[in-house]
Formats: structure tokens, C-alpha cells, sequence
């Protein structure tokens, strides 16, 4: 699982049978693509082109239409996403979920699980909307985010709710992105030993993130410099 994370991460177009393959040929496991799929799908794992039968949502649970496509964002507090991401531990591995701003790409919270129950996700949103909410909120199809509990919250605050089109994890781009960085610059530098040394870590990280990583597509600007002036 820590191969698929690291392999993933630099190439997450492949899908169960290259990544087999590339166990096979380049790290020399003795592996089948039942395993590899069984091992991806518990990582949350999936690729980013199109592809039917993705994350599902659970029966019962309604799809919206993906709100995004032209749409130009201009401003904090327009449109904000969030999806799950694995994160290692030397003995096992935990869930993180977040939240962002696409706009400035700006983490307004987050929270790590050691099930993909949809609990943390509904704490995620609660504690983002406690000072601010935006006009349209973006998710996958995950059963976590078709939720009644989740979209309930959502339509409570009046919020339009926009769903990634099946099998296209470049619908919700800044939060992939999120996550490659999180992955290169934090849990690929620190193999956290327990839950609580995850936690403390990813704090820290994200707090960086927030409030001092520079970043070139917001002029060499914070996320939190750019959050802030524009929803002020």
C-alpha cells in the first residue's frame, strides 16, 4: 500500500493493471490485479480518467449535476471542494479528508478518520462553516458526500451543491493538487509512527501551508493572504 500511495501520487492515471505491472516489473512483487484492486480501492484510489463504476454513491442518495464547467472564479468564498485522501503510518493508515477554497486555495479545515464512515467528513463541513460558507460547494460522488446528513447541511445553508462527473478527478483539481503537495512536502518526509503523530504533523503542515507556502499561480501570494483580502 505504501508503493501504491507513493506511484499513485506521481502517476494517478494508472489504473489497477499498470499498477500491477509496475509492482511486477519495477518493484518485483509477486502480485495479481485482484489484489492490487481490492488494495486501491481500500486507499480510496482512482484514476483520473474516465472509466465506469468510480466512487458510487450509496443507494438512495441523490447526484447532482457538476456546476463548475466554464465557470470563472473570482473570488473567496465562491466555490469550495473537499475529498479523501490516504495517508500511511509506519503500522497501518488513516483517512484525511479537506476542505479548500478554490479560489485561493486556502485549507479551511480538515480532519483524519481511521474509517471512511462519513463522520469526520460532516465534522469537516461543520467547522468550515462556522464563520464563513460559499455560494456552490464541490464533491465527489462518494457515498460520504451524497450523504442526507452531508447534502442536508449543505441545502440548510442554502448552498448549491455540484458533483464531479463519474471518473473525473480533474473536476475537483485544487484539492488533487492539496493532496500532492501534502504527500511530497509532509507524509513522504515524516513516516508518522501513530494516529496522534499524523495528526500533529499534518497540523503543523497545514498551518505552513495556509499561511506561509508561496505559491506561483497566486503570484507568489499565501492562500491565507489571498482568502482573506478577497472575502473581506
Amino acid at each position: 500500500m505504501r508503493l501504491i500511495d507513493e506511484q499513485f501520487t506521481q502517476t494517478p492515471f494508472y489504473g489497477v493493471r499498470k499498477m500491477t505491472a509496475w509492482l511486477r516489473l519495477v518493484k518485483k512483487y509477486d502480485v495479481n490485479p485482484k489484489r492490487v484492486r481490492r488494495l486501491m480501492r481500500l486507499m480510496g484510489l482512482e484514476t483520473i480518467y474516465q472509466k465506469p463504476r468510480l466512487s458510487t454513491p450509496a443507494p438512495g442518495h441523490q447526484i447532482y449535476p457538476y456546476l463548475l464547467r466554464n465557470l470563472k472564479i473570482d473570488r473567496a468564498n465562491q466555490v469550495w471542494s473537499t475529498d479523501i485522501t490516504y495517508i500511511r503510518l509506519q503500522g497501518g493508515f488513516i483517512y484525511l479528508v479537506a476542505i479548500i477554497d478554490w479560489f485561493s486555495r486556502y485549507v479551511l479545515s480538515w480532519e483524519v478518520s481511521t474509517t471512511m464512515e462519513s463522520d469526520f467528513c460532516i465534522s469537516a463541513l461543520n467547522r468550515a462553516l462556522h464563520h464563513q460558507k460559499p455560494q456552490i460547494f464541490n464533491t465527489d460522488q462518494g457515498s460520504q458526500f451524497t450523504s442526507n446528513a452531508f447534502t442536508g447541511i449543505l441545502k440548510e445553508q442554502g448552498i448549491s451543491i455540484s458533483m464531479d462527473g463519474r471518473g473525473r478527478a480533474l473536476d475537483n483539481i485544487f484539492v488533487e493538487r492539496l493532496w500532492r503537495s501534502v504527500k511530497y512536502e509532509e507524509v513522504y518526509l515524516h513516516d508518522y509512527q501513530s494516529v496522534p503523530e499524523a495528526i500533529e504533523g499534518l497540523r503543523k503542515y497545514f498551518l505552513f501551508y495556509n499561511r506561509e507556502r508561496l505559491h506561483q499561480s497566486l503570484e507568489y501570494k499565501t492562500p491565507e493572504y489571498v482568502y482573506w483580502m478577497s472575502a473581506c
